[in-house]
């Protein structure tokens, strides 16, 4: 730790792996707005990205490769790991290794078993681990949840949640043309989203039972999927997941016994980070009153204010985990059990059947 950059107070230093749009959009500004932690350096070797990052933060020095980075791991004390997603599980393992605290975006790995090593190796180093789950601080997540513990809705059966997109031309890219084995398609790339939320809100799954297609032409893994969960507890959630939906359903849809919630469009936070906004915005978060979301039932119906979205704690929860041992911001073993939930899809979809996450055989 140190004090740098004018700032009162012991800095974390944080050094991000990676600089695509995960890098770029999702993390970096994130980092560089949160008292306590500094975006010391960015580790790519693309000379593009590096002359974006010396451009946008001119104090952050760029690093060429992840092995450069291990011989200097001594000093930083936070990885973030946002690189393609097959990467994700090898460099978080190096980087725990090599002594650093570590963040890793979503898919957290490719498989359980593996999630699970890395849980296993933190804990046996005596690092912090957590998970970039940062849908979890979306003002729609989190007006949803307040109405739940409210009881605003009764008892909640049925929970619709969806990502739908309208992209019917595939990209050039490693998501779009790459294979389930390489960590593209969609239910990689959304599905732990909309999986991560499910279970926070309603707990662990029973029984999981999935369509996956790959629908448009030049991709090789699913672009369009829908799940149906069944929880333990007996909540049944049905999410959906598109890069081909021309007319996009609701984002929830919520039904319970005193009634039901719905909510249209997307939470703004993604939008004005790609639009370069910083994050220590005094309005961060805030949703127009015209996007908030209806709860009621038949005809007794009345806008909920939405509760401000929060990016910005997920990474002040990280600080407080590395630098005073608070809890991390989203504990790992949760998205274990999420990792799960996909391996059952897969397995759903090909034999046709309800499958039990964790199911042997």
């Amino acid at each position: 730790m140190s004090s740098e950059n004018g700032e009162s107070g012991p800095q974390l230093h944080v050094v991000l792996i990676g600089y695509g749009k995960g890098g770029e959009v999702f993390h970096a500004p994130l980092i560089a707005a949160t008292p306590g932690l500094r975006l010391a350096a960015v580790v790519t070797g693309n000379p593009e990205r590096a002359a974006a990052v010396r451009r946008r933060y001119p104090g952050t020095e760029v690093i060429g490769s992840a092995e450069e980075l291990w011989a200097r791991a001594g000093e930083f004390e936070i990885a973030v790991v946002t690189t393609p997603n097959d990467t994700h599980a090898p460099l978080a393992a190096a980087a725990l290794e090599a002594g650093l605290s570590v963040v890793v975006d979503k898919p957290f790995a490719l498989g359980s078993d593996q999630a699970r090593e890395l849980v296993e190796r933190a804990e046996r180093l005596g690092r912090v681990l957590t998970v970039y789950q940062n849908r979890r601080w979306d003002s729609d997540f989190l007006t949803l949840w307040r109405l739940i513990d409210e009881g605003a809705l009764g008892r909640v059966h049925r929970f619709e949640s969806r990502f739908e997109r309208w992209r019917p031309k595939a990209k050039d890219t490693w998501r779009d043309g790459g294979t389930v084995e390489q960590g593209a398609g969609i239910l990689y790339d959304l599905g732990p989203h909309l999986i991560d939320q499910a279970i926070n809100l309603f707990g662990p799954v029973a029984g999981v039972y999935a369509e996956l297609d790959a629908r448009r032409a030049g991709v090789a893994a699913e672009d369009d999927a829908f799940l149906a969960l069944t929880h333990r507890g007996g909540v049944r959630s049905q999410l959906w997941m598109s890069a081909l939906a021309a007319r996009p359903g609701p984002r929830f849809r919520v039904l319970g016994d005193q009634g039901g919630f719905t909510v249209q469009g997307m939470d703004g936070q993604e939008d004005r980070l790609t639009a370069g906004e910083t994050p220590d915005a005094a309005d961060w978060g805030v949703q127009p009153e015209e996007t908030w979301g209806l709860a009621g039932a038949e005809d007794d119906v009345r806008p909920v204010p939405a509760v401000r979205g929060a990016y910005p704690d997920f990474y002040a929860g990280v600080r407080d985990a590395v630098g005073e041992g608070e809890p991390v911001p989203v504990e790992p073993h949760e998205v274990v059990h999420g990792l799960e939930v996909i391996e059952a899809a897969r397995r759903s979809a090909a034999e046709h059947r309800v499958v039990a996450p964790g199911e042997q055989g």
